[in-house]
């Protein structure tokens, strides 16, 4: 959410951040709506002082036994008293029309944001490890994994396209992963958070799914909507709260189920883990002040990469570019890992600082020491990683020419020293 007193203080400032996402200018007809709930906000109080200095006049008129007088105030009264509903319905209106043009408006890119249309505009930031030599060639996660467990037919047969079913070793490999880099984020200082996986609409629209994003979430038959990150209801524990500066920066993570409809995305990656409509994933949150937000991406990206680095699996951190950024983002991190089985690096991890853009939609502040007034946090979030898209990287990056796949030491003690996943017989 933007704050409709910065954009009349700078207009041209605003639409420049806008253009540099491919957007036309907004800020004059965001003024012009909030002249309007300005006009309507003085209406209704002009016709409420009004009101509140005749009941005073009629009290005197009355006390001076001057009754016509006292009449007259009175049926002024009693028409503003049928004007105020209708000017107050006025006032509301206006809100809640500034509010809505406002919402649909995405964060503006921080000035180091390089400017572009799509994924082809994002930059290298930096690069780690080199992919391996293989003597033999290898193949994609789906050709490879069904003889070690993973069952996509009757995932299908279950639950529909975009669903996966796994057994045995894999299924195993999963869990530990999951619960490998859940206890990396919490050795690096994140509180483990249980949270719902259900949750309400002004929950959704806090982190920025709603309302834009509806049709890539599920929603239940009560009103609720399945997360898509757990982002949504870490980040919303601080909403419609003031917290002291003094319990500043908070983290959070999870390990939860999410769930996508992956609506905008008709045949891509339709075989595999790559793009499911359930799959696992670790998440960051991190609630801090305006002057710490920066390092703190660079802190959190630092942990995902970490991740990768103890598994071994090389991969790249890309700065998104302003076409390719999220709705709620200033500024993106894209951890890509290198797959040989696809000869290229696909996105496992995004970090990002969103300023005080959730933090607005939440009613989220704290107060800094010394001072009575209050200001917004700054939310981050980033993926330390996403389950399914880690097991990918580990399946095609460690399979052997039988078959098999390779544990990473790191992984080992989660799976009882196990070294290979064996195809089953």
């Amino acid at each position: 959410m933007h704050d409709i007193r910065a954009i009349r203080d700078d207009p041209a400032a605003f639409d420049a951040a806008l253009a540099r996402r491919g957007l036309p200018p907004h800020a004059a007809a965001l003024v012009a709506l909030d002249d309007a709930r300005r006009g309507a906000i003085a209406a209704a109080q002009e016709a409420q002082t009004r009101r509140n200095e005749l009941s005073k006049g009629i009290g005197q008129a009355k006390a001076a036994k001057d009754e016509a007088r006292a009449q007259a105030l009175m049926a002024e009264v009693a028409a503003l008293k049928d004007a105020l509903p209708t000017l107050e319905t006025a006032e509301g209106a206006a809100e809640r029309t500034l509010a809505t043009a406002l919402a649909a408006i995405p964060n503006l890119p921080l000035a180091d944001v390089p400017e572009g249309a799509d994924e082809a505009g994002n930059v290298v930031a930096r690069q780690w490890g080199e992919p391996r030599a293989f003597a033999f060639p290898p193949l994609e996660h789906d050709v490879l994994a069904e003889p070690l467990g993973m069952d996509f037919d009757t995932g299908v047969l279950l639950a529909g396209a975009r669903f996966t079913l796994l057994r045995g070793g894999i299924a195993r490999l999963s869990r530990a992963l999951g619960q490998f880099m859940l206890d990396r984020v919490v050795a690096a200082g994140f509180e483990e958070v249980v949270p719902p996986l259900l949750v309400r609409d002004e929950v959704a629209f806090g982190t920025g799914q709603l309302p834009k994003f509806a049709e890539d979430l599920f929603r239940t038959t009560d009103g609720r909507w399945l997360i898509s990150t757990s982002e949504m209801s870490l980040t919303n524990m601080v909403r419609e709260r003031i917290v002291a500066e003094g319990e500043l920066p908070l983290h959070f993570a999870a390990l939860t189920p999410c769930f996508r409809s992956e609506a905008g995305s008709a045949g891509r990656d339709t075989r595999g883990l790559i793009r499911q409509h359930q799959f696992e994933k670790v998440e960051m949150v991190a609630i801090t002040t305006p002057e710490a937000s920066a390092a703190e991406n660079e802190r959190m990206t630092g942990i995902a990469e970490a991740i990768l680095e103890s598994l071994a699996l090389p991969y790249r951190r890309m700065l998104l570019c302003t076409g390719d950024m999220g709705f709620s983002a200033q500024r993106t991190y894209d951890l890509e890992v290198w797959l040989p089985g696809q000869n290229s690096y696909r996105e496992i991890s995004s970090c990002s600082t969103c300023g005080d853009f959730q933090a607005r939609r939440m009613n989220a502040r704290y107060r800094p020491e010394g001072e009575k007034t209050t200001r917004f946090v700054h939310t981050l979030n980033g993926s330390g990683l996403a389950v399914g898209r880690t097991l990918v990287a580990v399946l095609e990056n460690y399979q052997q020419a039988d078959g098999a796949v390779a544990i990473p030491d790191a992984l080992r003690p989660y799976l009882g020293g196990l070294t290979r996943l064996e195809p089953r017989g």
